[in-house]
């Protein structure tokens, strides 16, 4: 059951400050330190990683400090998608690239509620899934954990995400700070990029969810500027505790994330995890040699102990919970989840929802039967089912339907041929992206190895092969897409009669997506990326590069500014109602919260219930626009609403190169309002 409250994180918290002042005083350097490590052993990690023990990664909370009757540890459980801890229990969600197509924050609150309280059932206090990293290309092995490609989007639905699960008392971990958008060189790559995509691209998502209070952040494998980020002083000293006020703890990321005692320690590192290896008796030594003062290590554990006794204090608040309930709600919310994500993004001559009149349905595609939960590497939850999209069909279909995995083209069109409704599942599962991980079997030490898309983004070819043999005998197939992120389809898309992104939709996936194909519920997911006319209008990236500089402009914003047509634009999905804009005014706010206010109105035109999210863009004098404010509806058939959006001054913050910081910058800005990046312009305003 939802206790959701709002809360001033950062300022309850600060009112345990002295409280922790006086348990740190009284500790030993000995002790302070203790705090500042995880206590799994490097061959613990090693084995849970390689799958060769009975426990998997993570399968119970991972312990860091603790001084019994002073101090209580930290334990982590990790995830983007759920909890990872434990077997057979812990409900999977839709991926955060999926809950980031719901456009919806309040719903994201939700899901981080249900989160938090399965990771005190797991007997953890920490949760180290809040993704936010910016894919600038989406070939990203990890896109998939990570909201969209906007800065703005990811800052919203990251901070719902934040204050959702610290709503249960638990630490929401923010990660990875920053600059982690590519995988298979993450423990080499050094990242460069100017300030202002430093700033407003790249950081600005961390900075809105450190002002939704949360409790700790995690810090990522790669470089920046020369310096590991997990030891980087100016990320996580200056910007972070400095500029931004981050009250909570750093954390490093996992075994390989800091390499230098003395430098990680004074750049502002505060725990090692998940294991005691720079820390620890090296953490010690440095201090008695002066390489690293005391009060370094009296600010870390003020950190740790005042995070913690806060913390443990609102979980004590939050009550016992109701485990058999907590869960079954959590798998409905799952469902409901998959549901707002599912997008989509062609449907012509309306062939969805499929009619009574199907009575010969035909699936084809691999991944129609398999495990379509996502990635397999740190995020991967182990729930006790997994719907798959064929189950979901099946259970719902009433008619005849026929599942054929496709291995010869030529079965594929005779099936095809013969069918009231043909259904192709297409994408990519864990073997074609993700987070992956091997062991060197000949040194004590593990090295995850990412699975970006290096070749392209593309459709597999054996996919494209069956797309393009079903086209030879019908063009109204049915294509169900699964991934983590965008695909190029310019080769086949013409030929196909609907469209649905289905992304990774989780344990309930394919009861949802069966709800959405035979028309039991309405879609209402907008794509969280831009689908490019082809791969040549992205970004270009070396993936195994050392050295790679981020661009300012990526995904929408970079056709945009080119002057590229997208084949489907950021934010864009269609429903089985339709909608329409009117009555459009921009009017000059009063004050920081209302810089300016649009005035929308919207109505469902169409013949049933659904959902949309007006969008609004802002660009500041010559700049291209970026989202800067949304609000998604729900309206009955022929329902009106009007809609009065107010932009304020942080919304419209950007950098300024005079002061060298994110502030709202006086000048001429034009706005746009649509229902997806193409939103057509309202007008401009000086704004000052």
């Amino acid at each position: 059951m939802s206790k959701q409250e709002t809360t001033d994180y950062r300022a309850y918290r600060s009112t345990f400050t002295k409280k922790a002042q006086q348990i740190v005083q009284k500790l030993s350097l000995e002790e302070k330190i203790y705090l500042m490590s995880g206590l799994r052993t490097m061959e613990e990690v090693r084995k849970s990683i390689q799958k060769k023990v009975n426990t998997h990664y993570n399968e119970v909370p991972y312990r860091a400090g603790g001084i019994d009757g002073k101090v209580p540890p930290v334990l982590f459980a990790d995830g983007t998608k759920g909890v990872v801890c434990d077997r057979k229990m812990y409900t999977c969600f839709p991926v955060e690239s999926m809950r980031g197509a719901s456009f919806d924050p309040m719903l994201e609150k939700e899901i981080g509620e249900a989160i938090g309280a399965e990771v005190l059932l797991a007997g953890a206090n920490l949760f180290g899934g809040v993704c936010v990293n910016l894919p600038y290309h989406p070939g990203w092995g990890r896109a998939q954990e990570t909201f969209g490609e906007d800065p703005y989007l990811l800052g919203e639905m990251g901070a719902a995400l934040v204050e959702g699960v610290q709503t249960t008392g638990v630490i929401a971990c923010v990660k990875h700070f920053a600059f982690n958008s590519m995988e298979n060189a993450r423990f080499e790559v050094d990242i460069t990029c100017d300030k202002k995509a430093e700033q407003e691209v790249f950081l600005s998502q961390f900075k809105r969810c450190v002002e939704a209070g949360a409790g700790a952040v995690m810090s990522s494998y790669n470089s920046y500027r020369g310096q590991m980020c997990g030891q980087n002083a100016y990320l996580l000293r200056e910007v972070l505790k400095e500029d931004w006020q981050f009250d909570g703890f750093t954390l490093s990321d996992f075994n390989w994330g800091i390499k230098d005692t003395v430098t990680a320690a004074n750049a502002g590192m505060d725990l090692e995890m998940p294991n005691t290896y720079y820390y620890g008796k090296k953490l010690l030594e440095a201090v008695h040699f002066g390489s690293v003062s005391e009060k370094v290590i009296d600010e870390a554990a003020l950190r740790i102990v005042r995070t913690l006794l806060a913390h443990e204090e609102k979980i004590r608040q939050y009550g016992k919970i109701d485990a058999e309930r907590q869960l079954w709600d959590d798998r409905q919310l799952a469902k409901k989840s998959a549901l707002a994500g599912i997008t989509l993004l062609r449907n012509r001559n309306g062939i969805l929802p499929l009619s009574g009149r199907c009575h010969k349905i035909v699936v084809i595609g691999r991944l129609a039967d398999e495990d379509v939960t996502g990635d397999r590497g740190s995020s991967q939850v182990y729930p006790p089912y997994q719907v798959t999209i064929l189950q979901g069909i099946l259970e719902q279909a009433g008619q005849e339907v026929i599942y054929y995995r496709g291995e010869s083209l030529s079965h594929c069109k005779r099936l095809a041929k013969e069918a009231d409704a043909v259904i192709v599942v297409a994408g990519n599962s864990a073997a074609e992206e993700g987070e992956y991980v091997y062991a060197d079997m000949e040194e004590l030490y593990v090295k995850s190895m990412g699975g970006d898309r290096t070749q392209g983004i593309a459709l597999p070819t054996h996919d494209r092969e069956i797309l393009s043999a079903v086209a030879q005998v019908r063009q109204d197939a049915i294509v169900v897409l699964v991934g983590g992120s965008s695909f190029t389809m310019e080769d086949w898309i013409g030929q196909t009669g609907a469209l649905l992104m289905a992304y990774y939709p989780g344990m309930e996936g394919g009861h949802a997506l069966a709800d959405v194909l035979f028309g039991k519920e309405n879609p209402g997911g907008k794509l969280p990326f831009v689908i490019p006319q082809s791969g040549a209008d992205l970004p270009q990236v070396d993936w195994s590069a050392t050295q790679q500089e981020y661009p300012g402009l990526a995904g929408y914003r970079k056709l945009l500014a080119e002057g590229k047509q997208p084949l489907f634009p950021f934010g864009f999905g269609l429903s089985y109602t339709t909608f329409a804009l009117t009555e459009e005014a921009l009017e000059c706010g009063q004050g920081e919260a209302e810089k300016a206010v649009i005035c929308v109105t919207v109505q469902n035109t169409g013949k049933r219930a659904g959902s949309e999210v007006v969008q609004i863009y802002a660009a500041y004098e010559e700049e291209v626009q970026r989202l800067c404010r949304f609000e998604k509806v729900f309206l009955q058939a022929g329902e009106k609403r009007q809609l009065r959006m107010a932009v304020s001054a942080d919304d419209l913050q950007g950098y300024d190169s005079l002061s060298g910081r994110m502030c709202f910058r006086p000048g001429m800005y034009r706005f746009f309002a649509g229902t997806d990046s193409c939103a057509k312009c309202l007008g401009n305003f000086n704004l000052g």
